[in-house]
C-alpha cells in the first residue's frame, strides 16, 4: 500500500463532508482535528469545496485532507492546488485514473463490479473505492470480488454507519470506510460542531474497538 493508504487505514474513518459555504470549512476541521480524526473527504459536490480544501490544508497543515466526487481532470487540478493530498472519484474514470497515476496523485477510483476491478489491477492500483457500499451488497459483495484479486483492498462508502461500521472494519479487505454520520450536513448549517467533535470522538473510538478485537 502507498503511504496515502497506510495513512487512511491508520484513520479507519474518513468523513465525507459536504460544504455549501466556506465559512464552516475551518471550524469543521477543528471539530474533527480536536475530535481525534484530522482528516476529510471533501466533495466537489459544492462550489464551496475547492476553498474548502484551500482553508482546511492551510490553518491545519497536520489535517489530511483529500477531495472526494471528483469528474473531472480540471477538478483533479483545481483539487490538488487547493491542497488535497488525494483524490476520490465516484466511478472508474480511466481518463482521471491514468492522469492521476501520470501526475503521482493518489487516487481512489469507484469500482463496483469485476470489470472496474480489473481495471484498477491492470493500472497497479492496490485500494480502490466501493460505491455506492449498502446499495451494492456490502461486505459480502466486497468479499465476493476481493477473492481474485488478492492483493486488492477496498475503502467503502455509502450508507457505511456507527451501526453497521463493525461487520466493514472487521474485514480484513478493507483499510477504512467513508462515512458521513459524524459530519451530517444539517449538524455543519446549524453550527453545531462541538456535537460534529463528540460525534467524531465516538467514531474514533469505534474504530479502535473493532480493529483491537
Amino acid at each position: 500500500m502507498s503511504t496515502v493508504a497506510e495513512k487512511i487505514a491508520g484513520f479507519g474513518v474518513v468523513p465525507v463532508v459536504v460544504l455549501d459555504d466556506v465559512k464552516d470549512a475551518a471550524p469543521l476541521a477543528k471539530a474533527l482535528v480536536e475530535g481525534g480524526l484530522p482528516c476529510a473527504e471533501v466533495t466537489f459536490r459544492t462550489a464551496a469545496a475547492e476553498e474548502s480544501i484551500r482553508i482546511m490544508a492551510t490553518e491545519y497543515p497536520d489535517m489530511f485532507v483529500g477531495a472526494g466526487t471528483v469528474l473531472t481532470i480540471e477538478q483533479v487540478d483545481r483539487a490538488v492546488a487547493a491542497g488535497a493530498k488525494f483524490i476520490v472519484s465516484p466511478g472508474f474514470d480511466p481518463e482521471i485514473v491514468d492522469y492521476c497515476l501520470e501526475k503521482e496523485i493518489p487516487v481512489f477510483p469507484g469500482c463496483i463490479t469485476p470489470s472496474e476491478v480489473a481495471q484498477a489491477v491492470k493500472r497497479g492500483l492496490k485500494v480502490v473505492k466501493f460505491f455506492p457500499a449498502e446499495q451494492f451488497g456490502g461486505v459480502a459483495t466486497i468479499k465476493a470480488m476481493a477473492a481474485p484479486y488478492v492483493g486488492l483492498k477496498f475503502m467503502p462508502t455509502g450508507g457505511v454507519s456507527a451501526k453497521n461500521l463493525e461487520s466493514y472494519l472487521s474485514c480484513d479487505k478493507i483499510i477504512a470506510c467513508g462515512g458521513s454520520w459524524m459530519v451530517k450536513g444539517d449538524l455543519v448549517k446549524a453550527g453545531k460542531f462541538d456535537e460534529i467533535k463528540n460525534l467524531t470522538e465516538e467514531a474514533v473510538k469505534l474504530a479502535a474497538s473493532i480493529r483491537n478485537k
